[in-house]
């Protein structure tokens, strides 16, 4: 990522105007200092004027008297005060606990947390400025770093993750115990809402009633939802998706009905590419369209990939990103990167990381991680660290213990599950950046490519120990 950090400073150094030649006292640098000092001038000063006020005003005020009183008042209070007082507290702080217990029981998010995130932070902290020029490095810079943070800090959809009916059910029938909380399913409610409906869905029966199943809570609805929809058109590719997901209890069956799906989509698809410029709301219909055939190829190169047919998941995958560049959001490349190590395609895999391992794309504990493992790759066979505590790293295992630092300070959480130190357990459908829960996801999927490569995880291990330090 150093590269990368590189490129986008000298981008960003590119897009500003030249710096003036040492000598000249370039304007901008004492106007900023000028900036600075009268900013910190005019506090002073109105420190000053604030207590001349206030000693100026003691006689009408009262001051003297009024805090008189108020010592007298405070010197009378009776223990009996201070234990109603103590209690009162306890029984508020109660009350709010039972209510955060409540409201996170049902909506799965904190409502304290909700609110200071939602509304106070923006009050607080969201319009603060800096003294920097608009179209300095240092702004870019800021809001590059601004832009990065806010897409660490968002959930995603996990681009690995699993069927509901035929692998998430498996852990049920098994354990009684569900494997996902009401908040990500809620999540993936959302996102098959932004997916999968669209303002033009009154105007076909079928998408109607599917607009409904995709905002049902209880899965058996859902399916009979997806049921009725078939009844009214049998060309009802959202409804093949949702009895794929839910419904089939293998990766046989959910292939069978995703083909389905494909058949039923390409067509409404061609339909749709020929109204898009009628109306707004015909390109609405296409947005949506293309969203269910991306969506449907995705999981049938998932389906191939989980069936052994690795190559034919990688071709599709790689045709959707050809056709569908602007959809990186899925993070289509983080399926590809999985299925080409499964395949030890090694010089592919460096190659899709070349393209995506860049500054102005949201970084991941894939990407990440997967860089490492090329750099480990090298030098993993033959590293001990006995040796290499006595003659010192040579060139390649530093850059292979650098770019594990780099994954590591991304997201500190994956060497546990890697090293095995912390069980694994079913990935969730949606991902924090830099969370637990992205590192359950990545090592479910990729502990075995790290396992193959021998000595990988002794020198993971190694490192992640502090046994290497650079200065």
């Amino acid at each position: 990522m150093a590269d990368g950090d590189g490129l986008g400073e000298a981008a960003s150094a590119a897009a500003s105007p030249p710096a003036p030649a040492p000598g000249l006292s370039p304007s901008l640098g004492w106007r900023e200092r000028l900036r600075a000092g009268l900013a910190g001038t005019g506090a002073s000063l109105w420190f000053v004027a604030g207590l001349g006020l206030l000693y100026a005003l003691r006689v009408p005020l009262r001051l003297c008297e009024n805090l008189a009183a108020v010592t007298v008042f405070l010197n009378s209070l009776t223990p009996k005060f201070y234990v109603a007082l103590t209690g009162t507290s306890s029984l508020i702080s109660g009350l709010i606990f039972i209510f955060e217990w409540w409201y996170f029981h049902k909506h799965g998010t904190s409502f304290i947390e909700q609110v200071s995130v939602s509304h106070l932070r923006p009050l607080m902290g969201g319009t603060e400025s800096s003294i920097s020029e608009p179209g300095s490095p240092s702004r870019n810079r800021e809001s590059e770093t601004s832009r990065q943070n806010l897409s660490e800090c968002k959930v995603w959809r996990n681009p690995l993750n699993l069927f509901r009916g035929a692998e998430y059910r498996r852990y049920t029938w098994v354990t009684g115990k569900e494997p996902l909380t009401y908040y990500d399913m809620n999540l993936s409610a959302q996102d098959h809402q932004t997916f999968f409906t669209c303002d033009t869905d009154f105007l076909r029966p079928s998408d109607t009633v599917m607009q409904k199943a995709w905002r049902e809570r209880n899965p058996p609805a859902r399916i009979k939802a997806a049921y009725q929809a078939l009844e009214l058109n049998n060309d009802c590719a959202t409804a093949y998706v949702l009895l794929a997901e839910e419904e089939a209890t293998t990766i046989v069956d959910a292939e069978r009905l995703f083909k389905q799906a494909l058949k039923a989509g390409e067509t409404i698809y061609r339909r749709s590419q020929q109204c898009q410029h009628q109306s707004p709301q015909h390109e609405a219909q296409l947005r949506r369209d293309t969203n269910v055939l991306v969506y449907i190829k995705r999981r049938l190169a998932m389906c191939a990939r989980k069936l052994g047919r690795i190559r034919e998941a990688v071709k599709i995958m790689r045709d959707l990103m050809k056709e569908f560049p602007p959809l990186t959001m899925l993070n289509i490349h983080e399926n590809l990167l999985e299925s080409l190590l499964e395949l030890q395609a090694y010089a592919d895999v460096q190659a899709v990381l070349a393209k995506y391992d860049d500054i102005s794309l949201p970084k991941s504990a894939a990407i990440c991680y997967t860089a490492a493992l090329l750099k480990t790759r090298t030098v993993s066979d033959k590293f001990s660290p006995e040796t290499a505590s006595r003659r010192g790293l040579s060139t390649a295992e530093i850059n292979a213990v650098e770019a594990i630092h780099r994954a590591v300070e991304f997201n500190p959480h994956v060497p546990k599950y890697l090293l095995e130190m912390k069980s694994l357990i079913l990935p969730p459908e949606h991902i924090l950046k830099r969370g637990d829960s992205e590192a359950i996801a990545y090592a479910f999927f990729h502990l075995q490519h790290w396992k193959r490569i021998e000595g990988a995880l002794n020198l993971l291990q190694c490192t992640w120990e502090g046994n290497f330090i650079f200065k």
